[in-house]
């Protein structure tokens, strides 16, 4: 965009970017009873569990505008909270977005955010019912609530895994990780140069798990449409031993996970031969994967392999045995929770 062109926020004010930004929004679920445009959103519910997730990004730690397209990040934004409420066994029906906005930014650039958002909201079946703006010093804030429901029996949570269930996971693991890492690489390459163009070429698939994440809704139809519960469920957001111990010390159980079993795309294999980083080690710590970590009763193995996308990796054990990776060779290593930790100081 020509800076010429752009149109500074002052000039619309709090209210005014608001309407503008969520002028022609139409709700689509019948919970939504009123949307944006007055002091409070109206949901109704009935006869089941209302589910409530809320994402906090902030510029400089969760994201970098070096090389994330705003279109892309207003999409991953919302997604991401969608990923928790499936995560749960429900559905996503509501979204709420606040924003604190720097300087630098104008109403085009909000603009580009909100496309994201509201395709993501398009794709999915969720309206975008209410928020709030202000200014930032600390660059881009992005804070979205989401609102989904379940039936009250179908309701997953991490606490229910229990001994010689069967772990599952959807997709693969580690891309989304690896595609970080290689935008990274690109963004160092191009230091100082005016005309850089980045080498993605063979590697796409990696870049749009990390820049446009899907929430994986199909595993939750294909599973009720299999008549399986799940006992326990998570998204893998922070990585799969993290999410694997977490729900392990929620059930208060132990597990053991097979090296061989982990799903792992091929441009992802190629990416850690290049950088020289352990594959597994990347698939089982490299996190803003999204995909459905879950398990099942081991009397539902035949209905669960049947499944597409669906890969089981291991199987609950009693807690006193522990969690541990097994290796090809058929040794035991100890998982240890090493994924995305928000609250560390080098990645504060």
């Amino acid at each position: 965009m020509e800076e010429n062109k752009l149109t500074e926020i002052s000039t619309l004010g709090e209210f005014g970017l608001i309407d503008r930004l969520t002028e022609g929004l139409k709700n689509v679920n019948i919970s939504t009873k009123k949307g944006v445009g007055d002091d409070c959103a109206v949901l109704e519910y009935s006869d089941t569990e209302v589910l409530v997730s809320t994402d906090l990004l902030l510029e400089g730690v969760h994201f970098d505008l070096t090389y994330v397209p705003l279109k892309h990040l207003g999409y991953k934004a919302v997604v991401v909270n969608l990923s928790d409420i499936y995560a749960m066994n429900g559905t996503p029906r509501q979204i709420t977005v606040s924003l604190g906005i720097s300087k630098r930014f104008a109403v085009e650039h909000i603009e580009e955010l909100y496309a994201g958002m509201r395709l993501a909201c398009e794709i999915y079946g969720v309206d975008l019912v209410g928020g709030d703006t202000t200014s930032s010093r600390q660059g881009l804030v992005i804070s979205i609530t989401c609102i989904g429901d379940a039936p009250k029996d179908k309701v997953t949570y991490r606490d229910g895994a229990r001994d010689t269930d069967l772990i599952c996971v959807s997709g693969d693991l580690g891309s989304a990780y690896m595609g970080l890492q290689l935008l990274e690489r690109e963004k160092v390459a191009s230091a100082g140069q005016h005309d850089f163009q980045p080498n993605f070429q063979g590697k796409e698939y990696l870049v749009e798990r990390q820049l446009k994440p899907e929430a994986r809704r199909d595993i939750i139809a294909e599973l009720a449409e299999a008549g399986i519960k799940p006992t326990a469920m998570m998204d893998v957001s922070d990585g799969l031993s993290s999410e694997l111990l977490h729900i392990c010390k929620a059930s208060k159980t132990g597990c053991r996970v097979y090296e061989d079993r982990i799903p792992i795309d091929y441009q992802t294999a190629v990416m850690a031969e290049e950088l020289g980083m352990n594959l597994v080690t990347a698939a089982l710590n490299g996190g803003e994967d999204y995909e459905l970590l879950f398990t099942v009763p081991l009397t539902s193995h035949e209905a669960v392999e049947k499944l597409k996308g669906v890969k089981i990796i291991g199987h609950i054990t009693k807690e006193d045995l522990g969690c541990a990776l097994i290796t090809r060779d058929g040794a035991e290593i100890p998982l240890r929770a090493q994924g995305w930790n928000p609250l560390a100081a080098e990645q504060a």
